[in-house]
Order: structure tokens, then sequence, then C-alpha cells
């Protein structure tokens, strides 16, 4: 048996049904509170919580540091505090994310464009960032009537996959990363449908972009996809405004370059998309997933 190889069998047994089971129990409990009060307690609760976990915090720290190098100790403490607090808020407003888009909680700006992206016969490629609470985007497709294709990373625990589906309403169609999930974008482009795509991670074996002044490696799938069908990119952020209020801002579509040197075009894509971003979080750097590592001198 490979080294290792024994932690599988107890994984599968054992470890991942508790952790269903924890995850449903934590869903049930935020799912019977009212959307307001359950965000209330998750942001207290990720305060009180994610501060103490050094590891990930201290990836903040450093990442805030480094992003903000004239921000001071208290100043990136503050951050890292509310930028718990928003992380917080999203998970008490996991279970009640089909709600929202009937309810005033949730403001669009920018309307025209999704409508203009769906009555205009072409593929379309919406883009956004971890960033405020990014679950609630889908909120401006639904209230338009655009049927969306939402590219998501599948859970390390395939007991609580469920739990990300149930979230989604039937507007949504959910395709994993991989490559399967690869040849189904390329359908849906091919057959005049859109995308959205979360494009601030790290990708190991993506292309080095500029990010905050730093290179980061960065997944260069949406320029590909949108450069072979020369289709609208469109920005699109979800702005947390006060308690569980939204603010969708959807951005005029990017221009994008067509010098005929597809590498080049490839890579200055991204570097519009990545600066797109960064001029979000310099906004609102609260809201942003600190705790991520972005950057290549960071280990994974």
């Amino acid at each position: 048996m490979a080294r290792g190889g024994w932690r599988d069998p107890i994984r599968r047994r054992i470890v991942h049904p508790v952790q269903a089971v924890a995850a449903l129990v934590v869903y049930g409990l935020f799912a019977v509170l009212p959307v307001g009060v359950a965000s209330a307690v998750g942001g207290w609760l990720l305060r009180m919580v994610g501060p103490r976990l050094r590891r990930l915090s201290g990836v903040a720290r450093r990442n805030l540091a480094a992003a903000f190098p004239d921000a001071g100790p208290a100043e990136i403490e503050r951050i890292i505090v509310a930028m718990w607090d928003n992380l917080g808020r999203n998970l008490g407003e996991f279970p009640h994310l089909k709600g929202l888009a009937d309810g005033d909680r949730v403001t669009v700006e920018g309307a025209e464009y999704v409508t203009q992206l769906r009555d205009d016969g072409r593929p379309g490629i919406f883009f956004s960032a971890h960033f405020g609470n990014w679950e609630v985007a889908q909120v401006a497709s639904r209230r338009h009537g655009l049927p969306l294709s939402v590219v998501y990373r599948a859970p390390n625990n395939p007991l609580v996959e469920w739990l990300y589906a149930r979230r989604c309403d039937d507007t949504l169609d959910l395709i994993p990363k991989g490559s399967a999930g690869a040849k189904r974008l390329l359908k849906v482009l091919r057959q005049g449908g859109h995308l959205t795509l979360l494009v601030d991670q790290k990708m190991n074996d993506g292309i080095p972009v500029p990010f905050f002044g730093r290179p980061a490696m960065t997944a260069p799938a949406l320029a590909e996809f949108a450069l072979r069908y020369r289709c609208p990119v469109v920005p699109t952020r979800v702005e947390r405004l006060e308690g569980a209020r939204f603010r969708i801002v959807v951005e005029p579509p990017l221009d994008l370059p067509d010098t005929g040197n597809h590498h080049d075009d490839v890579a200055e894509t991204m570097r519009r998309v990545n600066a797109v971003i960064e001029t979000w979080i310099r906004a609102r750097p609260e809201q942003w997933l600190w705790v991520h590592r972005r950057w290549p001198d960071q280990v994974s």
C-alpha cells in the first residue's frame, strides 16, 4: 500500500461522514434563522475564531503587508478582523441565497449589460473574485432571465457536494473544474451560452500576471475562451453594504486586445482582468479573501 494510503478508507468511512453531519447541522441552524440574524451570528462567530487561526491569519497578514506597505499594524489587524466577519456572514447567508433574488436586500447596478449579453445572440463571460459575498452574483442573472454556467471547485468531501447544489436555483448550470469541466465550458460557449468565472485564485501551472505589484500565477482560461470566441468579458462584483445587504455592480465589457500575437493577447487580457480586481480590493480590502496563498513565493 502506498504511503498514506491507509488514510483513505478512514477518510471515506469516518472523516467524511462526520464532516457531512457537521455541515448539515451548521447549514440547518443558519437556515432556520432569518437571513439578517444568520448573517450577524456567522460574522460574530468568525470574528471571534478567525483571528486566532494562526496559519490562515498569518497568511492574510503577510499578504496585506505586501499589498499595502504603508498600512500600519493596527490597520492590517482591522482589515483581518473585518475580513473574517465578512466570511462568517457569507457562511450564515449560505442557506438563504435562493431567497435573496426575490427580496430587497440586493440591488443591481449595470443591469443593462446583463440584458445586453442575454439578447446579443453571442456567448459571453462574466468574471468575479472572492469578494463581498460572491455567491450572491447569481441574483443578477436570475432577475434578468440569463441562464448561467458556473465553474466551481468541487469539495474534497463528496458527501457535502449536495449542499453546494442545494443553494443554487434552476437557472444555474454547475460545472466542476477539471478536464471534463473544460469540455463542457467549450460546449456552452459554442452553443452561445454564458459563463461566470472566479479568477482570483493561484494556479500553479498558470501564467505570471501582475497583481498588487507582484507576479501572480493566474489561470489563462478566461482569456483563451474570450479570444477564441471573441465574446464579451464582463467584470461583476458583489459589495457588502451593511449586514446582509448587497450591491451587485456589473461593469461594461472589457476591451480585448487583438494584436495578432495570441500569447501576448492572452497575457494582456489577464493583466486587464487582474487590474480590475485589484481596483475592487483597494477600495474595500476587508471584503477580499486574504487567506488565499495567491503569489508564487508562498508555499501552497
